[in-house]
This record gives C-alpha cells, structure tokens and sequence, in this order.
C-alpha cells in the first residue's frame, strides 16, 4: 500500500504540486525520501532499465553482445536503444534529395509487364533455343576435335589458305569455269547447223577446271595436272586424306581451302571435294605463276611440318581453369622448398 503523500510539496524553496514531485524528485530528497513516497515499483524498474541501455551505448556492436539481448528484450518499451558506429567507418552525411521539376501535361505512364500488359524487352535467346539436330552434331564434332588429339594426317587440313590468297585463286578459277548445260545446248545446236550447212565446225577443245576424284587422281598420275584445290572440310574425309602425299610424290602443287561448297560452285555443282587446273591462258600466266609460287612454299615445302604435327588437346576453359591453380600451387610449393 502506497503512503499518503501531501498535496503541496516544497522542493528547493519552490511549491509544487504532489505529482509533479513524484515523477521528478531531487537528489536531496530521493536520498532522504521514503520508498513508499515514490510512484510505483515497475517506474523505478523501468528507469533503471532505461540507464543500463543507455550506459551501453559505446559497446562496440558486435553479435549477441548485452545491448543487443537488452535491445531484443525490450523492443517495445518507449524508448531506443543507440549502438556507436563502428571504428574506422566515416560516417557519410545523406544526400539531399533535389526534386525533379516534371510537367502536369505529360503524365508518367510506367510499363506494366504483366498478362496482356506490355511487351518486355528483348534478350538473348541462345541457351533457351532448341537448335536442330544437324547443327548440334556439328557443334560437338567441333569441340571433339578440339579436345581429342588428331592425328597429323587429319591435322594438316585444319591450316587453310589465307583469305587474300584464296580470292585471288577463287578469281581465276571462275575464269575457267565448265559450260552449264545452256550453253552447251548452244554449242551443239550451232554444230549441227554448221554440218547441215556443209560448213567446218570449230572443234577446238576449251580450257576449263576439271572436277571429280577419280578424273583429278588421274590427271595428277599422269603428269597433266599443274595444280590441285582440295576441300577442308570432306565428308569421309578418307574421300581426300592421301592426296596431298600423292601431290608431293608427283611433285604437283596443291592448296587445302575452306569450303567444299565454294569448289562446287565453281563447277555449277552444290559440292566438289577437289579442282584441278591443267592449263591457263597466256594472258593469266604471270598471275598463275604467283600464285602457285606461294601455295608452294604454304604447302608443299611445308609437307614435313604438318606430317609430325598432332592437333587438339584444346581442353575447356574450366579445365584449363583448374590446371593452372595446380600449377600455382606446385610452384609456390616449390619456392617454399627453395627459400
């Protein structure tokens, strides 16, 4: 049971009231005072509890520290709980948001990406696309070649020629490319009227590009061929894999290209594993002369180089990732051992 307290109090000379000395009293007179005269028991607890959070305040913050456990406690008292700012943290004054002057005839529309709302933006789509099965099979042939080790029979048709060189030569052969089927209509039909006629018929036999295996092993067997293009990419490549070492055998200049479809176009076909050139015009002599003399020294003086040089071996970049951590290891190893 609470003491009866006196309406009017004198505190330090001045009068007040009885409940404003209750919940302010001085030093002199709490020392002095009767327990019973204060308000209640839980105030004093709750000030006391005050004091201690706030005498907590230069605790560094750290996990599970008093303030931490008396702040959780104590989460919904009246009053917080301040933790000082961590050492060697600068303390960054907030920026002042400036406010952006918009005008009230243009309304701010945002997109709504939602079901039947906007259209989102576009991305890249590569990994999610179910490519073909055709280009899947040469994607991983691809990088079979490059992890496998390739024998250099198979090896020698990964160096191709250079691209300048490859349009020049390009350029000369669409000079001698064979008739098509139009035009040899036309030569016929011009024969059989010259014979009706009575007249000599031209029979001189034109400079063309031969085409076909059999006919260009052929040519090559016999001496006749004066230089021989080879596709790179032959499927099997058996079809070709022995015809550079029957060129040099025959010493016969002959060139590894990219594309059998590009030699095919030359002959009117879709594809053709290799060309062959017997003879030029006198006219493209000096420019046949130049070219051959670099296929020469790019493949033909070259043919002991590429026949002990293995290809692939190319691992991922995660293997390789992982390689050279176990090599920086070993050698930190062996520098500790030396030092």
């Amino acid at each position: 049971m609470r003491a009866n307290v006196p309406e009017k109090v004198s505190v330090n000379g001045i009068q007040q009231s009885a409940d404003h000395a209750r919940a302010f009293p001085s030093r002199a007179e709490a020392r002095v005072a009767d327990w019973n005269s204060f308000p209640s028991k839980s105030y004093v607890e709750k000030c006391k509890r005050s004091f201690q959070a706030f005498s907590l305040t230069h605790i560094p913050r750290t996990k599970n520290t008093k303030a931490d456990k008396l702040a959780r406690s104590t989460r919904d008292q009246p009053y917080d709980v301040y933790y000082a700012p961590k050492k060697g943290v600068k303390v960054v004054a907030a920026k002042k948001k400036t406010e952006k002057v918009t005008n009230p005839l243009f309304e701010r529309r945002p997109k709504q990406f939602g079901i039947g709302g906007a259209l989102p933006p576009k991305k890249d789509l590569t990994r999610y696309i179910k490519w073909p099965k055709s280009i899947r099979l040469q994607r991983q042939k691809r990088i079979l070649k490059q992890r496998l080790k390739v024998p250099p029979a198979l090896n020698q048709f990964t160096k191709t020629l250079d691209k300048n060189l490859a349009t020049n030569l390009f350029k000369l052969c669409l000079k001698y490319r064979p008739e098509d089927k139009a035009a040899k209509k036309e030569r016929l039909v011009k024969k059989a009227q010259a014979e009706a006629e009575g007249k000599p018929s031209e029979s001189k036999k034109p400079i063309v590009v031969k085409y076909g295996l059999n006919h260009v092993t052929y040519l090559i067997e016999q001496n006749k061929a004066q230089l021989v293009i080879i596709a790179h990419d032959v499927d099997p490549i058996e079809l070709v894999v022995w015809l550079p070492a029957l060129c040099r055998k025959m010493e016969v200049p002959y060139c590894i290209v990219k594309g059998k479809s590009r030699l095919g176009a030359v002959v009117h076909q879709k594809t053709a594993s290799c060309l062959c050139l017997t003879t030029v015009k006198n006219e493209d002599k000096l420019e046949f002369s130049k070219i051959l003399e670099a296929i020469k020294a790019n493949f033909n003086d070259k043919y002991d180089e590429y026949r002990k040089k293995w290809g692939g071996g190319i691992m991922g970049s995660k293997s390789q990732a992982k390689t050279k951590a176990k090599e920086r290891v070993l050698a930190k190893e062996a520098a500790q051992r030396l030092n």
